[in-house]
């Protein structure tokens, strides 16, 4: 079971909206409402930085970033918290194989794993920078699946986010959207992932 982060596990939106409009603030820039910034999220930081700044402060992109950083390293736990049903659903699937893939920097990633308590029941945690690749490209889901001698009809990505469903089709294996996160349902529903659901507690019934 691969499943993503930020609005699959965590519901992250305000921290994440919090840290790009402080960085905004700090550099004399137009701050954006917090469903804008969650467009721009789920391909990474720099991403997130780049399309939050847009065409016109492009020039400002390292300052962004390195502000950026910084804030969030330190308020990423400040009302980041785990979606209902997500400890209850990992243990019912405790004797799965369950990784995180997700585009979000390591460092970030098990910082907030390790405070909510969640690190422990995954055997593997992927950032944006713990691979050569970065989801949708199959090669960031491969080696996870030849290290743990998995077939491709018994692995699934769950996620939020478009790139979540792509990757899985990307790599022939199964797909689920969670349509409760941070991601667009509609566009997640365009894609026709083979399973979609609401609250992450649907796994259950879904999967064995």
């Amino acid at each position: 079971m691969i499943f993503d982060f930020d609005g699959t596990l965590i519901d992250s939106g305000n921290d994440l909206a919090t840290a790009v409009n402080h960085t905004l603030r700090t550099l004399g820039i137009p701050v954006l409402e917090k469903d804008r910034i969650i467009e721009f999220v789920g391909d990474g930081v720099r991403k997130l930085i780049e399309r939050s700044l847009g065409d016109a402060f492009h020039d400002k992109f390292d300052e962004a970033l390195d502000i950026f950083m910084s804030y969030y390293d330190k308020h990423l736990l400040d009302t980041t918290g785990l979606y209902p049903g997500v400890l209850e659903t990992l243990d019912y699937f405790r004797i799965k194989k369950k990784v995180i893939v997700t585009n979000k920097l390591y460092g970030f990633t098990l910082k907030i794993a390790k405070g909510l308590k969640i690190a422990q029941c995954f055997d593997d945690i992927i950032g944006a920078n713990s691979s050569l690749y970065k989801k949708p490209d199959l090669r960031v889901i491969r080696p996870l699946m030849k290290k743990y001698d998995v077939e491709d009809k018994h692995t699934v990505v769950i996620g939020d986010g478009n790139n979540d469903v792509l990757v899985a089709k990307n790599t022939g294996v199964l797909s689920c959207a969670m349509l409760n996160g941070l991601g667009n349902k509609d566009e997640l529903l365009q894609l026709k992932p083979d399973y979609f659901c609401e609250n992450i507690k649907e796994l259950k019934n879904l999967f064995e």
